[in-house]
């Protein structure tokens, strides 16, 4: 917690001290006069309550986010993170060490979303056409399943492959993430092959400007897919890393930007102030209130008198 006061810290303290000496003389004033039942106790440690919560409040305490983003920075927390993911027909090629080429997509999926757990996250597939599996949720318990259930398309044609085919869904994605999100990180993680034997031209992925703060691509099956991978990785602005069995993904090597896109890099507060003024309030309105009461019973008592 910090604070900014609206005024220098020494003329709050001074105020402070001298309305505590005022609310202290007044309370022995009462004593002394009329004495002090516990009723005026009370009265008098309410209103005095709420004249120093007023002063808090005049200190302005909160949160700064730069202070919170430091502590979940690590757990994804405001991160979207989409996933593309390539189901042609070479995404099955058992070449993977023991396993098909989609296993190791999938181990590593798991990793990034181990990395990311508070993380909104989608999932969009391609072949030959897009599809988009997994529209952006938190929901990750029950986006898992659906990860373990990723398989290449059955009777794909991988001469027909186009390794961006998901360009314009995944445009159109972090456009609208960045209108719900505004100031949310996005991360993609592009798993493929390259589509090496596609006869078809090969599109471009073209995001938006800055819509990108980080991600990779990660490359599987031979190094000679690595060129087209690598543009792949130029066009979305990420790192290309090409996988091997037996060497285990770890995401937090490639690190988002350290600020959101968009932002000011001025810390953000949350402000408490409001706090302390809605209780002032109340004790002040309960205040007002007891005075009323006292003010109507006086006047009927001396209606009473006069009659």
């Amino acid at each position: 917690m910090t604070f900014q006061p609206v005024l220098p810290p020494v003329v709050l303290a001074v105020i402070a001290v001298a309305v505590i000496a005022l609310r202290l003389i007044t309370m022995r004033q009462l004593y002394t006069t009329a004495g002090a039942g516990w009723s005026t106790v009370w009265r008098w440690c309410g209103l005095t309550l709420a004249v120093l919560l007023v002063l808090i409040a005049a200190a302005r305490p909160g949160f700064d986010a730069e202070q919170e983003r430091a502590t979940v920075k690590q757990l994804g927390s405001n991160t979207n993170v989409f996933l593309v993911v390539d189901r042609s027909a070479d995404s099955g090629v058992n070449d993977f060490g023991d396993s098909t080429r989609m296993a190791g997509i999938r181990a590593d999926i798991e990793a990034v979303i181990d990395q990311y757990p508070q993380s909104r996250f989608a999932v969009l597939s391609f072949a030959a056409r897009p599809s988009l599996d997994w529209p952006l949720s938190a929901d990750v318990w029950s986006l898992e399943p659906t990860i373990a259930r990723l398989a290449p398309y059955p009777a794909d044609d991988d001469t027909q492959v186009n390794a961006a085919a998901a360009a314009n869904v995944l445009r159109y994605q972090l456009i609208a993430a960045s209108q719900q999100y505004p100031d949310a990180q996005n991360l993609v993680y592009y798993f493929g092959s390259g589509a090496p034997g596609s006869r078809l031209p090969q599109g471009e992925f073209d995001p938006p400007q800055g819509s990108v703060s980080g991600g990779a691509v990660l490359g599987y099956g031979t190094t000679a897919n690595g060129p087209g991978l690598r543009r792949v990785a130029d066009q979305l602005g990420v790192g290309y890393i090409h996988r091997e069995a037996g060497r285990p993904f770890a995401p937090d090597t490639v690190q988002p930007s350290e600020l959101p896109s968009g932002s000011s890099g001025v810390a953000e507060r949350t402000e408490l102030y409001w706090v302390f003024t809605l209780l002032a309030a109340m004790l002040l309105l309960f205040e007002l209130y007891l005075t009323m009461r006292e003010f109507r019973r006086t006047r009927l008592a001396r209606r009473d008198v006069a009659l």
